[in-house]
């Protein structure tokens, strides 16, 4: 019998292996891919979700395939400067926020929880499809390749994302990720450094076209070029969204259009666009925050928790956050069902509020208003935004981007 199952080998369930590994909890991850393979494009981690993976001995890891992020900053769709926030150890914070390729960073976990956990601590191919509690534990009923088996664990834990199955099983009415009109594209490319080097940068604004850039890697090509991530946001209501895929493919005609003249002095957004080898497409989606992640010896953990929209560098950093939990839950408890139930006690609440915070930012609202005010462009931002609207895009962030637990 094992002692817990994770369905889903993403950022979260690896964290999550490794944090249970930890405090002396056995552990088998099952996941739906038949090969684990480094897919995705970047994404930033907030110091405190890299302050759980040092706790977990990964700090030097990290290090190696990250980018220390030094600041953020605003702009116009013209490149214009409108603001900039210090982050992670330039901020105070007590550990870095990195910026990172999400295959990068999964496969750094998953080399870790094979050495740490054995070579059959992962079984790929197996995908959960339902889940029935008994007195003693949990059957679970899993498909693989092609055949259908069952697994007796103590407990389970659905990190499965956006399409859980746990989930499914828990809420069978919740119906499909909610869809609100904005659609993302994404994809790695090169480009000049600029700024610091290290600079997380946004520009435009998300009622007509968004665009976020930041390197993912500290070395440049022989041309003097660095590994550049870049996400493009452009509103598009009339759209049907389709199936909300992380690795689906998108096509650089349908996305370079709203970006065409975006030139600035510091950035050439089209050339940018043009040398990622492979776009990704995906419609910007979330769900409902819900009442409970736990019923009895099965919980929620992630995307499948707390699917958010992806804004505002949360998605990976609040994954980590849950398994630090759920480990020192399971630290601090007798039974699975009293650890569950205090995981979901101490995550739920702070992790909804965050979900609930993406959907109407602040910084939002006060880009916009810079594009209205200004849509040509200009020379000094104190002659379109007041000192207190510049000073609520540093409250915003420090809301929904916390330096520290």
């Amino acid at each position: 019998m094992v002692s817990t199952v994770i369905a889903g080998a993403g950022i979260g369930g690896l964290s999550a292996a490794l944090a249970l590994r930890a405090v002396g909890v056995e552990v088998v991850i099952l996941d739906a891919a038949t090969e684990l393979r480094p897919l995705g494009v970047g994404i930033n981690l907030l110091p405190p979700a890299v302050g759980r993976l040092i706790e977990l001995g990964l700090g030097a890891a990290l290090d190696e395939i990250a980018v220390a992020t030094a600041e953020m900053a605003h702009f116009d769709r013209h490149g214009n400067f409108i603001w900039s926030q210090p982050r992670g150890l330039a901020a105070g914070a007590s550990w870095p926020q990195y910026s990172v390729h999400r295959g990068s960073l999964q496969h750094m976990l998953y080399r870790a929880v094979l050495e740490r956990l054995g070579p059959d601590a992962v079984r790929t191919g197996t995908a959960v499809r339902s889940f029935t509690q008994h007195q003693r534990g949990v059957k679970v009923v899993v498909a693989v390749r092609g055949t259908e088996q069952r697994i007796e664990c103590d407990a389970l834990i659905g990190a499965d994302g956006l399409h859980s199955a746990v989930r499914a099983q828990l809420y069978p009415d919740e119906g499909r990720p909610l869809w609100y009109g904005m659609r993302m594209w994404r994809g790695v490319g090169r480009a000049e450094p600029f700024r610091t080097g290290r600079t997380v940068a946004i520009a435009g604004d998300n009622k007509s076209a968004k665009l976020v850039v930041y390197p993912i890697a500290v070395e440049l090509d022989e041309h003097g070029m660095a590994r550049t991530n870049w996400v493009c946001e452009v509103a598009d209501p009339a759209a049907e969204p389709g199936r909300a895929d992380w690795n689906r493919t998108g096509a650089l005609a349908d996305v370079l259009p709203y970006y065409a003249d975006w030139r600035f002095e510091w950035l050439d957004v089209p050339a940018l666009l043009a040398s990622a080898p492979r776009i990704l497409e995906y419609p910007m989606v979330d769900r409902q925050p819900l009442p409970a992640w736990t019923e009895g010896r099965v919980t929620l953990l992630g995307d499948a928790a707390h699917p958010m929209y992806p804004i505002g560098s949360n998605g990976g950093t609040q994954a980590i956050l849950d398994a630090a939990a759920l480990a020192e839950a399971f630290a601090g408890e007798p039974t699975p069902e009293k650890a569950l139930a205090r995981y979901d006690s101490v995550r739920r609440e702070p992790a909804n509020a965050i979900v609930l915070a993406n959907h109407d930012m602040p910084a939002d609202r006060i880009l916009r208003a810079v594009a209205e005010r200004a849509p040509g462009g200009f020379e000094r931002i104190t002659d379109v935004l007041t000192p207190d609207e510049l000073a609520e895009l540093d409250r915003a962030y420090r809301q929904t981007s916390p330096t520290d637990r």
